[in-house]
């Protein structure tokens, strides 16, 4: 019994993202356009004597070698996902590919600029009609590219308790996946308060896990908001289960203050939101490099076409400038985002805020609280609780195990002599 009750502790440091194989093959598929695309350039350049769809052929080889970054972090996060000598898994290592793929293109930007400032200043001539269907196949392969890699991929990351906290499953109650639940330990056995919303307004409703019925005239409930407006709830007998007679307004986050047959208890409600934590960096990172270069294309397009029709040549130079621009803005935004999470920055405020109120509720103190992410999807929190009660870390872990993506959660508690 006692190697059974161990073995319930340990859990893996599996944190991928819920479609970080799918991602994987999509990349990998975009890596064969490029790189198809990228011979044929090379080969009918060298054999119709283009120079400029040699030139194409090159470019097209620095994509494809970005993608193939990309392509490398999944495959490797994927086999080594179980590696003991990662702490907490490979989860990060596609905001590393991220980050670099960020840099990459920083310096893709300041090129394309360098490159456009030079030919405003000094114009060289364009062979126009060669540089646009070169432009136009580009803009075609990235849309491709871009179609391929998004196919599919919505970011629907689900966070784990990895068994530090348990459901339960209400066998007459089909709509048991439309309730946000809490349960409440009392000297009754388990309740469980639910926001029930399938098809009707939003309700509480309470129940006693063992199917037991309960008295609504022992139960009172009041939400406090975070802003400070209260309200109170009655309860109705619907036989197993007790509903509230008020409909609850939105948004769902407040501290449910529930006083059971004289015990009191303060759950907290969240509204269960991922937020960036939620983000394959990764993948938006391969995204941003084929949208960058879409963009540039259609730019490029633009600039010949005008420059073509009307003799405007400083149009060429100025879209490679305009480009540039808008490269560096998703470059920067894509370094500033990885590189949160490469240092372990807080990534959700909200989120730590539910935990210490969680917590502090029961009229604990948080004396020391860590969060940072571990993956697409995934938070890893370290909290310290100081309190004068019995309680053990059990306790904490099974209340804040319900929230949302917070994967792996380590508690360490304080017992304070009176």
């Amino acid at each position: 019994m006692a190697a059974e009750t161990i073995a319930e502790f340990g859990h893996e440091h599996v944190f991928l993202a819920a479609e970080h194989q799918a991602n994987e093959r999509r990349a990998w598929a975009v890596i064969v356009l490029c790189g198809l695309m990228m011979v044929g350039e090379i080969v009918g350049g060298a054999l119709f004597g283009s120079i400029a769809l040699v030139a194409d052929g090159l470019h097209m080889s620095t994509h494809a070698g970005a993608l193939l970054l990309a392509a490398m972090a999944y495959t490797f996060s994927r086999k080594h996902a179980r590696d003991p000598r990662f702490s907490f898994g490979t989860g990060k290592l596609g905001d590393l590919a991220g980050f670099t793929s960020a840099i990459v293109l920083a310096m893709i930007a300041l090129l394309i600029g360098y490159e456009a400032v030079r030919r405003l200043f000094h114009p060289v001539p364009i062979h126009f009609n060669e540089a646009i269907p070169i432009a136009a196949l580009g803009l075609a392969v990235n849309v491709a590219s871009a179609w391929l890699l998004s196919a599919g991929g919505h970011d629907h990351h689900h966070g784990h308790s990895h068994g530090h906290s348990h459901g339960h499953e209400h066998g007459d109650d089909h709509a048991h996946d439309h309730e946000e639940a809490q349960e409440v330990l009392t000297k009754w056995g388990a309740l469980t308060l639910s926001i029930f919303e399938e098809g009707v307004p939003p309700r509480f409703r309470l129940r006693r896990d063992d199917g037991a019925v309960l008295d609504p005239e022992g139960v009172e409930l009041e939400t406090v908001r975070p802003e400070g407006e209260r309200m109170r709830f009655s309860f109705l007998n619907f036989g197993d289960y007790l509903e509230s007679a008020e409909e609850i307004p939105e948004p769902h986050a407040f501290v449910a203050h529930l006083a059971v047959g004289g015990e009191r208890h303060a759950l907290v409600f969240e509204e269960h939101a991922h937020g960036a934590h939620g983000r394959d960096n990764n993948m938006r990172a391969a995204i941003v490099h084929v949208m960058a270069d879409a963009a540039v294309s259609v730019l490029v397009i633009a600039g010949l076409v005008l420059a073509k029709l009307f003799g405007w040549m400083w149009m060429d130079p100025l879209a490679g400038i305009v480009g540039a621009c808008v490269i560096a803005s998703w470059s920067v935004a894509l370094i500033r985002d990885t590189g949160s999470i490469l240092l372990d920055m807080n990534p959700d405020g909200r989120l730590s805020e539910t935990i210490r109120r969680t917590v502090e509720a029961q009229g604990d103190r948080v004396c020391d609280l860590h969060l940072w992410r571990v993956g697409p999807g995934h938070l890893a929190a370290i909290v310290e609780v100081a309190t004068d009660t019995s309680r053990q870390a059990d306790f904490y872990k099974r209340r804040l195990g319900r929230l949302p993506s917070l994967s792996h959660l380590t508690v360490e508690v304080q017992q304070l002599r009176a």
